[in-house]
């Protein structure tokens, strides 16, 4: 409800339903993976984009997110997921490449607040935004 909220009120709820399933995708990793605290972080960026960010207490970045997108990354993605149709789980960082117009992650240190772990995030833009900003 935060998320569809947060969405609505800086006018990019045409993105409500795809941030909803990515969200619950990481978050759903950050869960099952990880023993600790996680929390979830929304920010709207300039040229109304949208990130979402995950951290977790587990410091393994699962690939690929443990390296930046490839101009090919969504052929790749595609093709990983021809060939896992059947599949019942392990394919949430799937659909993150496959919807997302941007993702990445990277490890957190120990640091004056004893944050550790990693962020794993994603970042929407409208369509038409999307278009303009590629063009």
């Amino acid at each position: 409800m935060t998320l569809r909220a947060v969405l609505a009120s800086h006018g990019m709820a045409e993105l409500t339903d795809t941030a909803e399933l990515l969200t619950c995708e990481l978050v759903t990793n950050a869960v099952r993976h990880s023993d600790g605290p996680a929390q979830l972080r929304i920010r709207h960026l300039c040229e109304s984009r949208l990130r979402v960010s995950i951290w977790d207490t587990n410091p393994t970045i699962p690939a690929p997110f443990d390296a930046p997108p490839s101009p090919l990354d969504r052929f790749t993605a595609l093709t990983e997921a021809a060939t896992r149709l059947d599949a019942t789980s392990g394919r949430g960082l799937l659909i993150v490449r496959l919807c997302a117009d941007n993702w990445g992650g990277y490890p957190l240190a120990d640091d004056l607040f004893g944050i550790n772990g990693k962020l794993l995030w994603f970042e929407l833009t409208p369509q038409q935004q999307a278009y303009e900003i590629a063009a």
